[in-house]
């Protein structure tokens, strides 16, 4: 059960990040700009965060299970039309519809392990699958690097086929199906108002750099607002709302998910940089860019399962907050990464201190959030902190590169490149111990939760 959550997870994760690593690639190919490139990842994140709510929705209603083969079907699909893209344009209309099969499938794959394991062993199940999936994220540019050197960027999209396949077949055989046994209506004005919130926000925030305060831009801005506003307004007022403000109500939970939309804000923009600045400053070919971060994928495969033991043990509060505090700084450690840097001396230190923070954060953070509600809420636990999760990466990739200063065809120069990069990486350090500030401060312990 636990390895077909993690394939049909890791397709969509593993799609995620693959995608960085072909960004170079495809953007000479289809003569994309900063922005285009932007959007290549944004519109995926975009109907992944926007509508994840909605998927962890039908989950509960219709079957867990159900819904995630429906959602890997979906996705797989997408990304077919995204390896036959002519234009940028058509590729970001497919990476959007992609976004859908990642909302449907990725909240699915918590709430089946939520439901069908017995709560002491969820922990260690959820260590499993957030170490296995996080590993898919991170060795995501070491598969893409190696498909873009041997056959080009539309291989990466071909990828998740035969992983498809195989988890439709386990998962209609393997896992048993589960549901909501008083599920809430749809609420798909909720899920029409975020679409419209973080895409006009997105927009704003991207096309500020060439068009400054235009009409449109600003348009865009207070569209944005106004939509998430009614949102909030909406969720009080709806009788079955996407998501019931009630739960934030919860400490440990709107604690959890404020470190991390924090993190993740930062993990997006670093994942989005990274591998970019390997190629263009550094000098590595994609498969060398993504060969380089596989000691990330390595620590979170040894210390992810252990960690969920270990968090059962000592709790939450000092792995979360030891974790995000060595994120930030192995954030302001690859700083120093330039040209003709070093692996061994220059490269490795940094992506060592961060993959240690990242495996002391990604286990607690997701069991915390699951913990923290009841069992039936389990697929909707799942769906905001997953929510939360992309918005922060979405808003990441949207407004780094424009507090950077990259623009127009930036990512190609290396000079102006690394300027940039240095600004992201001490942006999103300070991201990440502003998580690590809340994690001690508001995180409570299960004896001490009040």
């Amino acid at each position: 059960m636990v390895a077909t959550t993690v394939m049909g997870t890791g397709v969509a994760m593993l799609n995620g990040t693959d995608v960085s690593v072909a960004l170079p690639d495809l953007g000479a190919d289809l003569d994309a700009s900063v922005a285009a490139l932007q959007w290549v990842l944004n519109g995926y994140m975009l109907t992944l965060a926007s509508l994840i709510l909605v998927g962890g929705s039908l989950a509960d209603r219709f079957g867990r299970r159900k819904i995630y083969l429906l959602g890997v079907a979906w996705f797989t699909a997408a990304s077919v039309l995204c390896a036959l893209a002519p234009s940028a344009g058509w590729l970001v209309a497919a990476r959007i519809l992609q976004g859908v099969g990642g909302a449907l499938l990725t909240p699915g794959s918590l709430a089946i392990l939520q439901s069908c394991f017995h709560p002491d062993d969820r922990a260690t199940a959820i260590g499993a699958w957030s170490g296995l999936t996080g590993i898919a994220a991170v060795i995501g540019p070491v598969v893409g690097g190696l498909l873009v050197d041997a056959f080009g960027w539309r291989a990466v999209f071909f990828l998740p086929l035969p992983l498809a396949v195989a988890v439709i077949w386990a998962g209609s055989r393997h896992v048993p199906e589960s549901r909501d046994p008083a599920p809430a209506r749809l609420d798909w004005p909720g899920a029409l108002l975020t679409v419209a919130g973080l895409g006009a926000l997105s927009y704003a925030i991207i096309a500020y750099p060439e068009s400054g305060g235009s009409p449109a831009v600003v348009a865009s801005a207070v569209l944005g607002v106004a939509s998430l506003v009614a949102f909030v307004i909406r969720e009080r007022q709806a009788p079955d709302p996407m998501l019931p403000l009630s739960v934030f109500r919860s400490r440990q939970f709107t604690a959890a998910n404020l470190i991390t939309f924090v993190v993740y804000a930062a993990l997006g923009g670093v994942f989005f940089m990274l591998i970019v600045h390997l190629q263009t400053v550094v000098g590595y070919s994609a498969t060398g860019a993504g060969a380089a971060t596989m000691p990330v994928s390595g620590l979170l495969l040894v210390g992810s399962p252990p960690m969920g033991r270990v968090m059962q043990r000592i709790g939450p509060r000092l792995p979360l907050t030891a974790g995000t505090a060595l994120l930030a700084v192995g954030m302001l450690m690859m700083i120093s990464i330039r040209e003709g840097a070093s692996y061994l001396t220059g490269i490795l230190p940094p992506l060592l201190v961060f993959g240690v923070g990242l495996t002391l954060m990604v286990t607690p953070v997701t069991a915390t959030v699951l913990a923290a509600v009841d069992d039936r809420f389990s697929g909707l636990a799942s769906g905001v902190n997953n929510a939360v999760a992309r918005t922060g990466q979405l808003l990441a990739v949207a407004a780094l590169p424009v507090a950077a200063g990259l623009t127009g065809g930036d990512f190609a120069d290396p000079v102006a490149f690394a300027a940039g990069f240095r600004i992201a990486m001490i942006v999103s350090a300070v991201l990440c111990g502003l998580g690590s500030v809340f994690a001690w401060t508001m995180i409570r312990n299960p004896s001490a939760d009040t």
